[in-house]
């Protein structure tokens, strides 16, 4: 792809090296977990109130022990050390995510309306956001209650060494997948496939969501559409690579990989066919009502 030098989008948090434990709301911190032992000795009465003074004496001089008392590393840690090819990963990240704004504020403004930009979440091993606690196993994400993706790099490597699909547009494809999402919240279609999907058996929540997904593939690839017909991105052999991340995480692959037997009624996402087909859709249309999946007849 031919994406250096262009504009980074700014909606980039890089949490990368952070604990999780830290941020989280629901962390007790250790004080507190031994509150109710301490307070029953006198020694342990001494050691508390030593423990407070000696806490807010830190803070007077601009030590924050915070961080230590909630698990969440030693006081004044290095701020997290990026290799060049991790740097280089998060440029390329922010270019990205910035040429989806571009496209969707485009089509957005067409329709009449207003694109409401995510957030790119840049962390390592897991992260904690408003749908709650998620590690680098999960993969990408995105999270609609606080509206942002959620992204841990070493997912680039497994796309490419364990799926065997590499390739920076492989890498840009998933990004935009994650903003498909977001725009499927923006247009009320998340909120709708949550409310058809109460009450349902299993086999037709799994349906709805392998439709929702495939709805972020058609969007990804209508993303791709306008960074190659209008901004020129592409190589190539881009496409291809798109299409074989595409079809990598197929849930028939993926179950195959993992030595089970395929069983459509399981499917979440896709197949590999169907989620090749539906990125080549919304990539060679450049138009967003070819990516209505729940008004086909079969996805």
């Amino acid at each position: 792809m031919r994406w250096k030098g262009r504009r980074q989008s700014t909606n980039v948090e890089d949490r990368r090296g952070q604990s999780a434990s830290y941020a989280s709301a629901g962390a007790a911190p250790m004080v507190l977990r031994l509150l109710p032992a301490l307070v029953r000795t006198k020694v342990g009465r001494v050691l508390l109130i030593g423990g407070i003074a000696i806490f807010f004496g830190s803070r007077l001089l601009g030590i924050d022990l915070l961080p230590l008392l909630l698990g969440g590393g030693s006081p004044g840690s290095a701020e997290y050390q990026a290799t060049p090819q991790e740097r280089e990963l998060a440029e390329f990240a922010a270019v990205i995510l910035g040429d989806t704004e571009q496209t969707w504020g485009q089509l957005f403004s067409e329709r009449g309306g207003q694109y409401r930009e995510p957030t790119l979440v840049l962390f390592t091993g897991r992260v904690n956001s408003a749908c709650g606690m998620a590690s680098s196993a999960v993969g990408p994400f995105y999270c609609p209650a606080d509206q942002q993706l959620y992204l841990d790099f070493s997912f680039f490597d497994d796309l490419a060494n364990r799926h065997g699909a590499p390739g920076d547009f492989a890498q840009a494809y998933v990004i935009a997948h994650e903003v498909g999402h977001h725009v499927q919240t923006l247009l009320g279609i998340s909120e709708e496939v949550r409310r058809q999907s109460r009450g349902r058996p299993e086999a037709e929540v799994n349906a709805l969501s392998v439709r929702q997904e495939l709805q972020a593939d058609c969007f990804a690839g209508l993303w791709g559409h306008y960074a190659n017909v209008d901004r020129q991105m592409l190589d190539p052999d881009d496409l291809a690579e798109a299409l074989a991340a595409a079809s990598a995480i197929g849930d028939d692959r993926l179950q195959r990989e993992a030595g089970a037997s395929v069983v459509p009624d399981s499917f979440t996402h896709g197949s590999s066919a169907q989620r090749v087909e539906w990125f080549t859709r919304g990539f060679e249309s450049g138009r967003l009502e070819s990516c209505d999946t729940f008004a086909a007849a079969a996805p």
